[in-house]
């Protein structure tokens, strides 16, 4: 799932080099607020899943970790 969604990070921010861990947070990526809005609906396209947003998510590796509670 990681890989799934620093492969979807990585199109978004238009940078297939661009280095992702679980670490990373969004501010790390320069994603504001609005850009957190549209990578999660863009995950829910392409995965065909809900995700509950919530302020504790702050990290790539918190949004897999929520992603996979989802699935």
């Amino acid at each position: 799932m990681l890989e799934k969604i620093i492969g979807i990070l990585r199109e978004y921010k238009d940078n297939p080099a661009l280095n992702i861990t679980e670490k990373t947070t969004f501010a790390d990526l320069t994603l504001d607020s609005l850009d957190i809005v549209e990578l999660v609906v863009r995950i829910e396209e392409q995965l065909n899943i809900s995700v509950e947003m919530s302020e504790d998510i702050q990290t790539v590796g918190d949004l897999a970790k929520s992603i996979q509670n989802a699935l």
